[in-house]
């Protein structure tokens, strides 16, 4: 999680002050926007954006792993409601994780759908059997015989995914990659990549090979803060050939 600076946290010391004056003085339903803002001063990255959250300050599920400064925008539910509306289907006894890395950027309504919506198709019948163990007669320890366990979903880092993608179960998607907006992806994505369509297919890589192969040495989002920070402007132009000089000479801000 990223630290706050000396005056966000001056800023936050008053915004408490604020909100117990406004206890005081007027109806609590009033004050309901002061403690959103006290309560989430490390989730909303963004002054008086409530849409856009930087992920893992609301992830609680231990088989949900989110790297810093990856955020997740949400323009019609509460963007915080991250892990009941956007990963279906991820029941504790699968033991299934969700591990997106650092940097990442996800569109509204991004999907990511796990091991337990695959029926198995060892099985002659699609009917999910093993599920109503009861009214079958079957042993409630086989309920993981309904589906075919793919394993974990893995994002790596500055992944952007588009609004409304779809993950599925066992995909892994390298670092850099873009998928599009509707996509089903269902087969893992090199690093670079752009995909899209249904099921996803490779639409062009991002740079060429050389390109790809010095980012992937570089892993500038493992650098330390101020060291991305002093380098912004080379990264945001594209400037690969200052970015990797600055970063053997330990350049900082």
């Amino acid at each position: 999680m990223r630290k706050r600076n000396k005056n966000e946290a001056y800023t936050t010391v008053l915004e408490i002050i604020s909100f117990y004056i406004c206890i005081l003085q007027q109806p609590k339903t009033d004050c309901n926007q002061k403690r959103l803002i006290i309560m989430n001063a490390q989730t909303y990255p963004r002054t008086n954006d409530f849409q856009t959250i930087y992920l893992n300050t609301v992830i609680k599920n231990p088989n949900i792993i989110v790297g810093d400064y990856t955020i997740y925008n949400d323009f019609v539910n509460d963007p915080t409601l991250f892990e009941k509306n956007n990963v279906l289907y991820h029941y504790p006894i699968n033991k299934d994780r969700l591990i997106i890395g650092k940097f990442c950027s996800i569109a509204c309504g991004s999907k990511f759908l796990f091991n337990s919506a695959n029926h198995t198709l060892k099985s002659l019948a699609n009917y999910t059997f093993p599920l109503f163990f009861e009214e079958w007669g079957l042993d409630k320890k086989d309920v993981a015989s309904a589906w075919d366990n793919k394993g974990d979903i893995t994002i790596g880092n500055d992944v952007w995914i588009g609004y409304e993608a779809v993950i599925m179960s066992g995909v892994h998607i390298g670092d850099g990659a873009i998928i599009a907006s509707r996509a089903v992806v269902t087969k893992d994505v090199p690093p670079y990549t752009i995909v899209g369509g249904t099921p996803a297919k490779e639409i062009r890589l991002r740079f060429d090979a050389d390109t790809i192969a010095r980012l992937q040495e570089l892993q500038w989002w493992n650098w330390p803060i101020e060291k991305i920070r002093s380098n912004l402007p080379l990264i945001m132009n594209g400037e690969i050939d200052k970015l990797k000089y600055s970063s053997f000479t330990g350049n900082r801000s």
